[in-house]
């Protein structure tokens, strides 16, 4: 079983300021600060089209449910990783090291009237008998949560 997520993160700037802005480890720090993780490392590389994103990030477990906390522990690691093989369009595959789980999907960009929109799509997949879907419910609730802090935090940088 698995479970699909679909969010539009919308913007007030044209692609391009849009494109940069997740290009940029400051922004990409900026919301995992802005989340309340306790350690994260950001690193992009470019080479010609492609952009490769990797956030190694720490957050604390609390407030979620025991069952889910038996299984990540007090505190869990998450490692996002993106490949955008244009300025428009990415791969994304989230992972939780040393757990059996995995989100993959596609992010793309797209101007929309006076503004921008990403839409991300991801499903995510719990392999643990009797609870994953649970968890599957669980994950796909924070992911959400976590897409719609990024949305705040970039409007804000692209204000400024």
């Amino acid at each position: 079983m698995s479970k699909t997520i679909t969010h539009e993160l919308t913007y007030d700037a044209p692609v391009e300021a849009v494109t940069a802005m997740l290009a940029d480890p400051a922004f990409r720090e900026e919301v995992c600060a802005y989340q309340r993780f306790t350690k994260y490392d950001v690193t992009i590389d470019v080479e010609g089209e492609t952009k490769k994103v990797k956030i190694d990030q720490w957050q604390p477990t609390q407030g979620m449910p025991s069952f889910a906390k038996k299984i990540v522990g007090e505190e869990t690691n998450i490692v996002q990783e993106e490949t955008w093989t244009s300025p428009t369009r990415g791969d994304i595959t989230v992972t939780i090291p040393g757990k059996p789980g995995q989100m993959s999907g596609t992010a793309s960009i797209a101007e929309s009237g006076v503004g921008t929109v990403e839409t991300v799509s991801l499903t995510v997949k719990v392999n643990i008998p009797l609870v994953g879907g649970k968890l599957e419910g669980l994950i796909a609730d924070l992911l959400l949560k976590a897409l719609k802090a990024e949305n705040k935090v970039g409007r804000d940088y692209l204000s400024r």
